[in-house]
C-alpha cells in the first residue's frame, strides 16, 4: 500500500527526513534524465524549426519559425543548474532569430512563449553566469531580443477597443482580412510580459497597451459580472457567451492575481475578487466549474477541461486552500482514471468526451501540485509529481522524444511534442521536488541566493518571489522594481530642478505640476471619474523592494 501522507525513507535505518532528501534527488534526476532525452532529441533532430516530431524524428515550424523550443526551454536549462548550456543557448539565440520575417504569428503565443522566455533568460542571466553590461538588468541582449519581439506585437492593439487581434505579420502587421474575433485570453494575458518590459526599459509603451486592453475587456463584463470566451475586438460584442475558467479565459485571470503580486497592484486583485464572487455563485458546483451562459448563469458545458487544472494552483496563491485541496483532488481523479487530463471530460457522465480525448503533456496540474505542496507541505501532491513522471514515461516516451498523447482511451501517439513540454510540464515537475530552489527562496542551484544589480549594484535581485508567466517562465518583480524606481526617482530629481528655475503659478506648485498627467496615466477602473493619479513625492533612491507570494490571502507587503 502506498504512504501518500509522509515522504517514506529509502531505508529503514535512514531518519525519514534524510530518506526524503534522498528520494527528491533520485526523482529530480530522473527528470532531468526526461528534460535531457526530449532536448537533446530536439537539438538532433529539429533544430532550427519549432518543434520537434517525435514520431518521424524531425522538425516543423508551428508558432512562427523562431527555433521556439530553443527559447522556452532556455530558462529550464539554468532551473535544472546547466550554466553551461544556457549561455550557450543565449548567445546560438542571439545569433540567429530574426523577428523581422514575413510570418503571420499568434500575438498571445509570441508574447507568453517568446516575449516571456527571452524575458526570463535575461532576467536569469546574471546567475548563469553570463557577462553582464553596466546597469543589468535595465540593459542586456536577450531583453533587446524581447523588446524587438513584442515590437512586432504592438500593430495588433492599435484598434478602437484597446483590444488586440489575435494573429500579426511581424513584417505587415495586421492583415486587412485578420478576423476581429479574439479569446478572452487572448486579450488579457499580456501585462505580465508588457509591464516588466516597461519597467526594464523606461518605455510605457507596453505596459500601457496591456493595460488598455484589460480595461476595455473589464466594461464588457455581463451584468452578473461573467466575461464570454470569444469577443469582437471592434464592435465589443461577445461572440462566444460561454463563461468558465478553462480554454480561452484562463491565462486572463491568472494574470490578474499575478500581475497584482507582480505589480503589488491592488485594482488588478480587486478585478480578480470581482470575477471570483461572480465564479463562485454560478459556475461552481461541488468543487467543479462549469461552463454557463454569461448573462443568465445557467449551465451549457458540464465538463472539466485539461486547461482549467490551473485554479487550484491560483486558489492557493490567494490563501484559499480548503477550497484548492477540494478541486485539486476532483482533478486528481480524473488523472487516475486515464494516466493523464483529456482535453474535455464530461462530469455527469464520468468520461472523456467526444473528440477531445486527448492530452498533449499539458503541465497545468502540475503547477498546481507544486503550488499546494509549497503551501501545505503534504506528501500527496509529490506522490501525485510521481504519478505524473511514470505516466509520461509509459505512455508518451519514445525512441525521440516526448509525444502528445492522441486519445488517453488506447494510448495513440501524435506526432507532436509541444514546447511548453519543456519550458512548463519537466520544469514544473522538478520544481515540485524542489523546495530548497533559488526560484522558491532557497539556493541550491545556481551561484548564491540573491545577486547586485542596476547602476553601481544597489539593487538586490533574485532573492525570492518570482512569479510565473503562464508559459512558466520566472520573472522577479525585485528586477522591475530596482529599474522603474532608479528612472522614476532621475525623472523627479530632473523635474525639481526644473521647477526652481520656473516660476511658481497661483497655487503655490510649480507649472509644470500642474499638467494633466499622460492619459495612460490618470485613466484608472478604480478611480472616480475625473480624479487622477498624481506623482509620488520624491523619495530615497532605490527603496528597499519586499514582496512575497501570498500566505493565507496575504497578497500585498507593506508600504514602507
Amino acid at each position: 500500500m502506498t504512504v501518500r501522507t509522509k515522504c517514506p525513507p529509502v531505508r529503514m535505518m535512514l531518519p525519514l527526513n534524510l530518506g526524503c532528501l534522498v528520494l527528491n534527488l533520485a526523482r529530480r534526476q530522473r527528470i532531468r534524465s526526461m528534460f535531457y532525452h526530449a532536448y537533446n532529441s530536439y537539438l538532433n533532430n529539429a533544430f532550427p524549426y519549432d518543434e520537434l516530431r517525435p514520431l518521424t524524428c524531425d522538425g516543423q515550424d508551428t508558432w512562427g519559425s523562431f527555433s521556439l523550443t530553443l527559447i522556452d526551454a532556455l530558462d529550464t536549462l539554468l532551473v535544472l543548474g546547466n550554466q553551461t548550456e544556457f549561455q550557450r543557448v543565449a548567445s546560438l539565440l542571439q545569433d540567429t532569430v530574426d523577428f523581422d520575417i514575413d510570418v503571420n504569428a499568434s500575438v498571445f503565443e509570441t508574447n507568453i512563449r517568446v516575449v516571456g522566455g527571452l524575458l526570463s533568460a535575461h532576467l536569469l542571466a546574471g546567475r548563469a553566469g553570463m557577462e553582464l553590461e553596466p546597469g543589468w538588468p535595465c540593459s542586456g541582449p536577450l531583453l533587446r531580443m524581447a523588446e524587438d519581439a513584442a515590437r512586432k506585437l504592438l500593430p495588433a492593439f492599435q484598434t478602437p477597443s484597446g483590444m488586440p487581434y489575435g494573429t500579426v505579420n511581424l513584417m505587415h502587421g495586421v492583415s486587412p482580412t485578420e478576423t476581429p474575433v479574439t479569446c478572452t485570453a487572448g486579450v488579457g494575458t499580456f501585462i505580465l510580459e508588457f509591464a516588466a518590459l516597461s519597467r526594464l526599459t523606461g518605455d510605457p509603451t507596453f505596459e500601457d497597451a496591456a493595460r488598455r486592453a484589460l480595461s476595455a475587456l473589464w466594461k464588457t463584463r455581463s451584468d452578473i459580472g461573467l466575461v464570454g470566451n470569444h469577443i469582437d475586438i471592434v464592435t465589443q460584442k461577445w461572440v462566444a457567451q460561454d463563461a468558465g475558467i478553462g480554454a480561452g479565459v484562463d491565462s486572463y485571470f491568472e494574470y490578474l492575481v499575478k500581475g497584482a503580486v507582480m505589480l503589488q497592484d491592488q485594482e488588478l486583485l480587486s478585478m480578480f475578487r470581482a470575477y471570483d464572487g461572480a465564479i463562485q455563485n454560478y459556475t461552481r458546483f461541488d468543487d467543479w466549474y462549469l461552463w454557463v451562459q454569461m448573462h443568465k448563469g445557467t449551465v451549457t458545458m458540464p465538463v472539466f477541461q485539461s486547461l482549467e487544472a490551473f485554479w487550484p494552483g491560483l486558489q492557493s496563491l490567494l490563501g484559499d486552500l480548503d477550497g484548492a485541496v477540494r478541486t485539486f483532488q476532483n482533478y486528481y481523479s480524473v488523472w487516475r482514471q486515464f494516466g493523464g487530463l483529456p482535453e474535455f471530460y464530461s462530469i455527469t457522465q464520468g468520461y472523456t468526451v467526444d473528440k477531445r480525448e486527448g492530452y498533449p503533456l499539458r503541465p497545468e496540474l502540475i503547477e498546481s501540485a507544486m503550488y499546494l505542496f509549497r503551501a501545505t507541505g503534504d506528501h500527496t501532491y509529490l506522490q501525485f509529481g510521481l504519478d505524473a513522471v511514470e505516466s509520461i514515461e509509459r505512455i508518451a516516451k519514445t525512441p525521440c522524444g516526448y509525444a502528445s498523447v492522441k486519445d488517453l482511451r488506447d494510448h495513440q501517439l501524435d506526432n507532436r511534442m509541444e514546447s511548453f513540454f519543456l519550458a512548463e510540464t519537466v520544469k514544473y515537475l522538478y520544481l515540485l521536488f524542489d523546495p530548497a530552489h533559488f526560484l522558491h527562496g532557497g539556493g541550491t542551484e545556481g551561484s548564491g541566493s540573491w545577486e547586485e544589480g542596476g547602476d553601481v549594484g544597489q539593487c538586490v535581485l533574485g532573492a525570492g518571489g518570482f512569479i510565473f508567466n503562464t508559459e512558466a517562465h520566472p520573472l522577479d518583480p525585485a528586477a522591475l522594481h530596482c529599474c522603474s524606481r532608479s528612472a522614476q526617482e532621475r525623472q523627479e530629481i530632473r523635474d525639481i530642478l526644473l521647477s526652481l528655475s520656473q516660476p511658481a503659478s497661483q497655487s503655490g506648485r510649480p507649472a509644470s505640476q500642474e499638467e494633466d498627467l499622460p492619459e495612460s496615466q490618470s485613466e484608472s477602473i478604480a478611480l472616480k471619474p475625473g480624479e487622477k493619479k498624481t506623482r509620488p513625492p520624491l523619495s530615497c533612491p532605490v527603496q528597499p523592494f519586499s514582496a512575497r507570494l501570498s500566505v493565507l490571502g496575504q497578497v500585498f507587503s507593506d508600504n514602507t
